[in-house]
């Protein structure tokens, strides 16, 4: 039985990864956070979302991804890289 549920979670996030709009359940599990989360997330406007009929909130896949992926942190090489590269570009003559 727990690999007939292991089969049918793959398969939901299968098809969550295959469609465009997700609704508000799909994005919950897209993104791993519970519906009171995600339903504070909406309410301060943090997340992009749709609500064409005023009541059902749609939520564009490659956009979640791009909220995600906000705020990077750069990694300590990528600092050194860029300290090195100023250092050459602005030597004192």
């Amino acid at each position: 039985m727990n690999k007939l549920n292991k089969i049918e979670q793959l398969i939901t996030d299968q098809s969550i990864l295959q469609k465009e709009m997700l609704n508000f359940n799909e994005t919950c599990h897209f993104l791993d956070i519970s519906p009171s989360h995600l339903y504070k997330l909406t309410s301060s406007r943090q997340i992009p979302n749709f609500c064409p009929q005023g009541k059902r909130l749609y939520f564009n896949r490659l956009e979640l991804n791009q909220w995600l992926q906000r705020n990077r942190k750069t990694t300590s090489d990528e600092i050194d890289q860029a300290a090195a590269n100023f250092l050459i570009n602005n030597r004192r003559k």
